[in-house]
């Protein structure tokens, strides 16, 4: 996350229909048909200044994980991101810390001197939450603005992953949650963990039924290794969304599922977990998992955010094989269960080539800004991979920080024109095609938009009754298009009629497209 926008859900006169609807052209789920066309995923553009944060703390040995929120009343941009001391720190609570920065752009961040806690000392830092020091280190931090909560002191949430001390002495790892009123100073809850995950074990057959799944071990030197062997469980990375469509809470993160002999821990899927409460967490449930086609890949973790009528992920792929690099997808799904992956030959976010912050991992997160007429995707990186620990992500050349692509908005993936091959008849086939949308109610709607680069063509619309016959008027003759130009709001209109002058029914909106893309129409 980390942040969750709420959706606001408006709606218009005596259709009952939301006030604004825009369908997105990333799946064919309201096109009908089209002809002359192929989809093409969108490549969002690094920003010139990236990384926008780096490494220049004594505790910020290693950046990843990121959370951004921007108000909308001020502009003021915040954001969380994950530092990793590691051996650097004196005590173990300040291997893995959550700090903080602020921005009133989104672009030029600073790293206040905030004087919560101190690094080695050292009292002037921008860290804002440390780990409990019970075992392992406290990881990630995605966190949630909520303007709907009644009591202040809860505005600010953070989910993360640490270590709790039971009261029967076992200690395990899981989610945790944190409280702010101002996204600064935070109270942990006292309960913990919300929910229990897997730690160790790998291939390692699940225990019976019945069967304790905590095991301790002490070791030569004293030491004690904890294991918790709990198959079909989260692991430990927490991205919180709310979903509109259960109207509930839901957490994507990691889920181990077991290899070809049957051991735990082979490759990580897709878990969900809900909740209504951020407390009270659902049992895990696996919706998707890496297939044939995926060869040593796997997932990472898989953020997902809500926009369009979809829930959309950017799950980071993982090559174990190469180092543990990490290239970023994007993935879609309907109903938050059953999700598609359409664009899997092209990454959304790639690593960058060269000796960079970002040519080893992606770390992504389950939202995004829109500022302007831009959609903003923050994300953390490592210019090596993301697993293996030591010298991996801490050597003297390891290099990471805090970077920022940015689309035009919804523009995730477009349709555009695709030529038919030449032949002997036909040389220079004419670069045209249409796309043909389920019938609509379009009673109230009195606006019609288009987001759409026709920089080199035109795009004009025309509206067909519910048995495909054009309606007279709204021919695409009649409409004046999209002319050489390229525009993310572009509204359409017609010679002699408006939109709401079509009878009473369903219609069909045709676009017809020349040497252009479109990303998405808006009703209104």
């Amino acid at each position: 996350m980390k942040t969750f926008f709420a959706a606001l859900i408006l709606f218009a006169g005596v259709s009952g229909q939301a006030a604004e609807r825009t369908i997105l052209m990333v799946d064919d789920h309201e096109i009908l048909y089209r002809a002359g066309t192929r989809r093409v995923l969108e490549i969002p553009v690094r920003h010139a200044k990236n990384p926008l944060i780096t490494e220049d703390k004594p505790w910020e040995l290693a950046i990843g994980w990121t959370s951004v929120h921007r108000d909308k009343a001020t502009g003021r941009y915040q954001l969380w991101y994950q530092a990793y001391a590691g051996p650097r720190a004196e005590l173990k609570t300040h291997e893995c810390v959550v700090c903080y920065a602020e921005s009133a752009d989104g672009i030029a961040f600073t790293k206040p001197d905030l004087g919560l806690f101190e690094f080695n000392g050292e009292k002037q830092t921008n860290i804002v939450l440390i780990g409990s020091g019970a075992y392992g280190h406290r990881y990630c931090n995605s966190v949630i603005v909520d303007a709907q909560e009644k009591d202040a002191s809860r505005r600010y949430k953070m989910l993360y992953y640490d270590w709790a001390t039971q009261p029967d002495g076992e200690v395990w790892a899981g989610l945790h949650i944190a409280f702010s009123p101002d996204g600064v100073h935070w109270t942990k809850h006292p309960e913990a963990p919300l929910y229990r995950t897997s730690f160790g074990g790998k291939k390692v057959q699940p225990p019976f039924a019945g069967e304790n799944p905590y095991q301790e071990t002490k070791l030569a030197d004293g030491r004690v290794k904890r294991q918790m062997i709990v198959p079909m469980s989260m692991s430990d990375a927490a991205d919180p969304v709310y979903d509109p469509k259960r109207k509930i809470w839901a957490v994507y993160g990691k889920m181990w599922i077991q290899g070809p002999e049957g051991g735990l821990a082979w490759k990580h899927g897709m878990g969900r977990v809900e909740s209504r409460d951020l407390l009270h967490w659902s049992k895990p449930q696996l919706v998707c998992a890496p297939d044939d086609r995926d060869g040593a890949l796997e997932f990472h973790t898989s953020p997902v955010f809500y926009h369009g009528e979809r829930f959309f992920s950017l799950s980071q792929i993982l090559n174990r094989a190469g180092g543990g690099t990490m290239d970023i997808e994007l993935m879609l799904s309907r109903d938050g269960f059953e999700w598609e992956r359409p664009f899997r030959d092209h990454y959304f976010i790639a690593r960058s080539e060269g000796d960079t912050f970002d040519s080893g991992t992606i770390l992504t997160n389950s939202n995004f800004i829109i500022e302007g007429g831009e959609m903003r995707f923050y994300y953390g990186a490592y210019g090596s991979g993301a697993i293996g620990g030591g010298s991996n992500i801490t050597s003297d050349t390891q290099k990471s920080g805090v970077g920022l692509v940015t689309l035009p908005l919804n523009r995730f993936a477009g349709i555009r024109t695709e030529p038919e091959a030449p032949t002997a008849k036909i040389k220079n086939p004419p670069d045209i095609g249409q796309i043909t949308f389920k019938a609509l109610d379009l009673q109230g709607r009195t606006e019609l938009y288009v987001n759409a680069n026709a920089s080199g063509g035109a795009v004009c619309a025309e509206i067909l009754d519910e048995d495909g016959y054009r309606v007279p008027g709204f021919d695409k003759v009649s409409c004046v298009p999209l002319n050489k130009k390229d525009a993310t709001r572009y509204r359409f209109s017609w010679k002699e009629k408006k939109l709401a002058e079509l009878p009473p029914g369903p219609h069909h909106i045709r676009l017809h497209l020349q040497s252009s893309t479109v990303y998405a129409i808006t009703l209104r």
